[in-house]
């Protein structure tokens, strides 16, 4: 067996026996023993004793090889002389080998059972400069850092065996002493220049004390945390025993709430998952961050109500008497209460309804839920919808985020302790939607009695059942409300309040609140009634009744400030002659009719958010080129009706006494009033035609009547909506005649009977109706419509409505 040779070295040239050792790399001037036990290894140490003692020791590869031939050892070992050799009793024969000097084998071959290596040995001489000299003491320095750092290694003897003057043999006992591998032993091993070697061993150990360091580092680190866990365990483990002792251990407390969830009467699946979370709860440590997690989940689920329910009051005539108590009038709605408490004792399990509740500000939607509360002797809960923007407030956010709950459906469902209160969503119309998700998308399954038997929230991700909670919605309009949401609830609207409804919600709710709210007694204050009605229509435009709350307490708090002053015996009665000095000059006028009837002014009915209001409309008429202006924010709607009306005006021209061609040689100014405030809306079509007409024909019209009715280009007149809310609005402001389209005849069954019989109401189908009762003056006798008329005004060319510069 031969091996090339790789390397040439100026040296000695010989022949010595070989002998390959496992695990470990001899170098020169260290003292080593080892057992020599192959067959092949011990002729060559007795060819070796037999001769100068003188043998070549080089590493295997891979030390697991038995039997290695010459290309499992490495060519560069040391030669070494055997200092003693003691044969054992299991053959094998235990040798203390002395390192003499490095050498690389030039040629392996196998002899008589043994190899014999040809060797060549390397200069190792270096001259001291004073560059050598440096290198030395920096070896020296950071080999006592080292063994410093190496525990394993004895400091006093590890600096005894370095002191060597020699940079050659301060290398080679160093890299002895040194924890490596075995490659990285003879990759030292093959440096026979002593200065490289030195240089090969600084940065070896440089090396080794940063990984030494770091070892040391984290040893601490981790030391202070087992020491820091220790004594938690330690403490805890005390306190248990202390607990043991007073008879509440631990396991008492977990015993504890494994009977709170068996008696929670959850479902059969929940009930699984609970007691599955408590097992992994008992398994984690107490003070870990995922036990606080755990517990705060288990104290949620036992928090819901399961099975608990409000024992109901089904009596119809107890909820007829709470609801007569807290509301004046709003009948409808006090019928469609009684009627789901009567379903209630006919039917054993009924499905949730779901109420909204739709109509101006102020007319007590908010306060219906509370009253339905109490005559159903249900729990009340209320959760406010304006403003929410984010998704999670419905369903909750998931247990992986920190600092999560559940949605406020469930912790509404927690504050209420029953699984049947009555739940009121108020304002659900100002909700909106952003990247956070959409809340009325998570309203639905809420609010659809199919589907919220299983409604899911993020958070306990078990299905809870929603299906016996009455939920009851508020909201000022239904426009802003998703369709697929209208679709699962029964819209009721709340329409405005008469001021003879505003009267008696004033004497019987809103003086005996505000008087309690400022401590004053029935003696010390009195409201007459003219008092109230003066409060009502000088200083309050409203559907809803919080102005007129707001004014009644300003008095109170006025007359308690006397009372104050001038002792508890104090008396004062509040009269329509002393109110003025009270709340000062009046902020609206006893009525809004005009002085006087004038040409081209129309007093139109509009609906707003609020409630209805009147909507006041110009007309003027000026020399110019046929050209149209709309003022007042009016939307596309509104200047289209106003086309409309324009059209109509021409084809019955000659009827009015007009041109034929009058449009082009005049401009028309159609303005209304409160120019900041946006209108929109097709209800004013008739009143734009009134208008025009009027200012065309210099007729004045009525200052005594109101309209309201959309217009056709044929002068048919439409149907409108809030019928009831514009003619209260008509009623506040002192116009007792009104013009209405034909197909809203049906709504008078809506209406309150004060505007029945103080109101007269005129029902039309054609605009000519309309001019005959609106306009003063006679006009010429008003025929059928002939082709050719119609022929000359369609399209209306010639008049044009610029857009706003901005339309909200």
């Amino acid at each position: 067996m031969t091996n090339q040779p790789k390397k040439a070295l100026s040296g000695d040239v010989r022949k010595l026996p070989m002998m390959p050792i496992r695990d470990m790399v001899i170098f020169p001037h260290m003292m080593t023993p080892f057992v020599v036990g192959r067959e092949s290894s011990v002729r060559a140490l007795e060819e070796a004793l037999s001769g100068d003692r003188k043998i070549f020791l080089a590493t295997q590869h891979d030390a697991s090889v038995d039997e290695p031939n010459a290309d499992d050892i490495y060519e560069t070992g040391t030669i070494g002389n055997i200092v003693q050799s003691v044969k054992m009793p299991d053959g094998n024969i235990k040798v203390l080998v002395e390192g003499v000097e490095r050498a690389h084998a030039t040629e392996i071959n196998d002899v008589d059972g043994f190899f014999v290596a040809t060797v060549r040995t390397g200069q190792t001489q270096l001259e001291m400069t004073p560059q050598v000299e440096q290198l030395m003491q920096r070896v020296h320095s950071l080999f006592e850092q080292y063994v410093k750092l190496q525990q394993s290694l004895n400091y006093e003897t590890m600096a005894a065996s370095v002191r060597a003057d020699e940079p050659a043999k301060l290398a080679d006992t160093i890299a002895a002493n040194l924890q490596l591998s075995i490659e990285e032993k003879q990759q030292l091993l093959e440096v026979f220049d002593p200065e490289n070697r030195l240089t090969k061993v600084a940065d070896v150990l440089d090396v080794a004390i940063e990984k030494l360091n770091m070892d040391r580092t984290i040893q601490s680190r981790v030391k202070r945390q087992m020491e820091k866990a220790q004594k938690e365990y330690y403490l805890n483990e005390k306190i248990k025993a202390i607990q043991k002792e007073l008879g509440r251990g631990e396991k008492s407390e977990f015993d504890e709430l494994k009977k709170k969830i068996e008696a929670a009467g959850m479902p059969k699946d929940v009930l699984e998952k609970s007691l599955q979370e408590l097992k992994k709860l008992e398994a984690m440590p107490p003070m870990s961050a995922e036990s606080t997690v755990s517990r705060n989940y288990l104290d949620w689920l036992l928090a819901v109500p399961w099975k608990k329910r409000s024992k109901e009051i089904r009596s119809i005539e107890h909820a007829e008497q709470i609801l007569n108590e807290d509301h004046y009038g709003l009948e409808k709605i006090k019928e469609r209460i009684l009627e789901f408490l009567a379903v209630r004792q006919l039917v054993k399990n009924p499905k949730g309804s779901i109420l909204c509740f739709v109509g101006p500000p102020g007319v007590g939607k908010t306060s219906l839920g509370m009253s339905i509360a109490k005559a159903t002797g249900r729990k009340f809960v209320r959760m406010s919808l304006g403003g929410v923007r984010d998704e999670a407030e419905i369903r909750g956010h998931r247990r992986t985020y920190i600092g999560a709950l559940p949605g406020q459906i469930i912790q509404s469902m927690k504050k209420a302790g029953t699984k049947n209160p009555v739940f009121m969503l108020d304002e659900i119309d100002k909700m909106a939607s952003d990247f956070r998700g959409d809340p009325a998308s998570a309203l639905l399954e809420v609010l659809d009695p199919e589907q919220n038997t299983s409604f899911q929230d993020h958070y306990l991700d078990v299905e809870y059942d929603l299906s016996q909670v009455l939920f009851v919605a508020t909201a000022n309009v239904l426009h802003t409300i998703p369709g697929p949401l209208q679709d699962r609830m029964e819209i009721l609207r709340l329409h405005g309040y008469t001021e003879i409804e505003k009267l008696e919600i004033a004497k019987q709710y809103l003086v005996k609140k505000q008087r309690e709210g400022t401590g004053l007694t029935e003696e010390q204050i009195v409201f007459e009634d003219d008092a109230l009605r003066q409060i009502i229509r000088g200083y309050t435009r409203e559907a809803g009744v919080r102005n007129l709350e707001r004014e009644i307490g300003n008095v109170c708090r006025k007359v308690a400030r006397r009372v104050v002053k001038n002792g508890a015996e104090h008396k004062e009665t509040i009269t329509g002659q002393n109110i003025g000095d009270i709340l000062g000059v009046a902020k609206f006028r006893d009525s809004q009719v005009h002085e006087k009837s004038e040409v081209g002014l129309v007093t139109g009915l509009a609906w707003t958010e609020m409630g209805g209001t009147i909507l006041q409309t110009e007309v003027q008429v000026l020399d110019g080129k046929g050209k149209m202006t709309a003022t007042g924010q009016l939307g596309d709607v509104m200047q289209e009706s106003a086309q409309a009306a324009l059209t109509y005006i021409r084809s019955r021209s000659h009827h009015l006494g007009l041109a034929k061609d009058f449009y082009k040689n005049v401009d028309i100014h159609v303005h209304v009033p409160e120019g900041a405030i946006p209108k929109d809306g097709p209800s004013a079509g008739i009143t734009l035609a009134t208008g025009l007409a009027s200012a065309l024909t210099k007729i004045k019209v009525r200052r005594d009547i109101a309209m309201t009715g959309e217009i056709t280009l044929r002068g048919k007149v439409l149907p409108i909506g809030g019928l009831k809310e514009k003619l209260l609005a008509a009623h506040r402001a002192g116009i007792f005649e009104a013009i209405l389209p034909e197909e809203n005849r049906k709504d008078m069954a809506d209406l309150p009977e004060l505007l029945k019989t103080s109101m007269k109401l005129h029902f039309v189908e054609e605009m000519d109706q309309v001019l005959k009762l609106a306009l003063e003056g006679n006009l010429p006798e008003l025929q059928e419509e002939t082709p050719e008329a119609l022929a000359s005004v369609i399209p209306a060319a010639g008049i044009e409505i610029p857009q706003p510069a901005a339309h909200q």
